[in-house]
């Protein structure tokens, strides 16, 4: 059975009390969604929520946090963990990896959590793994895209699993780099590169492989400088660049970096389109800054091209959220609702206890996984915990929004 306080916190989730202290102790978890006439008296369940919901990355951790709630709602409605009430508890890491993983510590000692949605960050998420991994707490994150959280610092030549509760609903930057390159130096024939980074691992690492697959093609990175992610003005930088004269600009970061970096450039008479991998494929880089011909690539087939993925959507909008879904919200409800299910084995066989044996149990669930329709299409993990859905596009802004431009199976060259 799960612990006594689980049966007044059904009790207080039930009719509709948004409690103070919930799983994470100083956080906040939430009813979501009526149970009608499904039984939950063995209590409630938590999915924890670890994302930036304030700051810079708000816009993208608020839509991951709305669609992990529409998804628990959604699957409470449909009774969908027989005897359980679902609950979610969001905890507003900052982008900070000490925040992200004091979260994700509270978690893991709270018997009734039975899952993470998250990190955003792969900083955070580098913080968060080594404090879940001895209680086999499940983590699916919605964003990471550092190849090295899944298959470690050799990735390239020896790659080897890191942690076995570890999980990912998006592709990595071996294969979102590579992807971006083709499309600038194939498709729009781009020669002659520039590269920004703001320092931070995730964005070299994309910014490197890249590279790699631009030189391959035949294209020359003629300039890479780094710039801070708390900088604003980044006019020293971008004369460096003007000066080589680049066709295009690979951008190792997020969109609240390259969108005013867009505008600037911009303005600097440095014309060329800003390119950059899943970071940038949110309206706020659009609204930051970023000009019509800029460039994204995302993982997954354009959701709204999809049954499932207009499903999503039409959900998200019922619910009314002030929020918009943001570039990973839809990855975020496709990770809850690989984790119900998941659940919902596990307990079929026994009460839910939060035992180290019963975690490592959802994990081999979690693992088995795959359906075709996730909100972003395929959902299912190979041997490292990663993503098996190796599709991608690339959007470009286009009359003031993201417009696809084109979607394909990425396979190595």
């Amino acid at each position: 059975m799960t612990r006594k306080s689980t049966g007044l916190l059904a009790a207080l989730v039930a009719t509709g009390v948004a409690l103070g202290t919930g799983a994470c102790g100083a956080g906040k978890t939430e009813a979501t969604g009526g149970t009608g006439g499904c039984d939950t008296s063995k209590g409630t369940l938590v999915v924890g929520v670890i994302a930036p919901m304030s700051g810079k990355l708000s816009a993208i951790g608020l839509g991951i946090r709305n669609s992990v709630q529409l998804a628990i709602e959604q699957a409470n409605a449909a009774c969908a963990v027989k005897g359980y009430q679902l609950a979610m508890d969001a905890q507003d890491d900052e982008a900070n990896p000490d925040k992200g993983a004091a979260a994700a510590q509270r978690f893991a000692d709270d018997p009734n959590v039975v899952g993470i949605v998250g990190s955003y960050n792969s900083g955070v998420a580098r913080a968060i793994q080594p404090k879940i991994a001895t209680a086999k707490l499940l983590q699916i994150s919605p964003g990471n895209t550092d190849p090295a959280l899944s298959r470690g610092a050799d990735f390239a030549t020896a790659p080897k699993r890191q942690y076995d509760n570890y999980f990912r609903v998006v592709g990595t930057d071996d294969l979102q780099g590579p992807f971006n390159a083709r499309y600038l130096v194939e498709k729009e024939g781009k020669k002659k590169l520039a590269i920004i980074t703001d320092g931070k691992a995730v964005g070299e690492s994309s910014a490197t492989e890249f590279a790699k697959e631009a030189e391959r093609l035949g294209a020359q990175v003629v300039i890479r400088e780094k710039v801070n992610e708390n900088d604003s003005d980044f006019s020293s930088v971008l004369t460096k660049v003007k000066a080589v004269g680049p066709d295009a600009i690979f951008v190792g970061s997020e969109y609240h970096v390259a969108g005013p970096l867009s505008k600037q450039a911009k303005d600097v008479g440095l014309d060329v389109p800003i390119s950059g991998s899943d970071g940038l494929f949110d309206p706020q880089f659009i609204a930051l800054g970023g000009k019509e011909g800029d460039v994204a690539t995302s993982v997954g087939a354009p959701i709204e091209k999809l049954d499932s993925g207009k499903a999503f959507i039409e959900a998200y909008k019922r619910k009314g959220f002030a929020e918009e879904i943001g570039g990973f919200g839809s990855f975020a409800f496709d990770a809850a609702n690989v984790i119900v299910p998941s659940v919902a084995k596990v307990t079929a066989s026994g009460d839910w206890t939060g035992a180290v044996e019963q975690r490592t149990e959802l994990i081999k669930q979690v693992q088995e996984y795959k359906t075709d329709a996730g909100a972003n299409g395929t959902i299912g993990f190979d041997q490292y915990g990663d993503s098996v859905n190796k599709m991608f596009t690339v959007y470009k802004v286009t009359s003031g929004a993201w417009k696809d431009v084109l979607s394909d199976q990425f396979e190595a060259k």
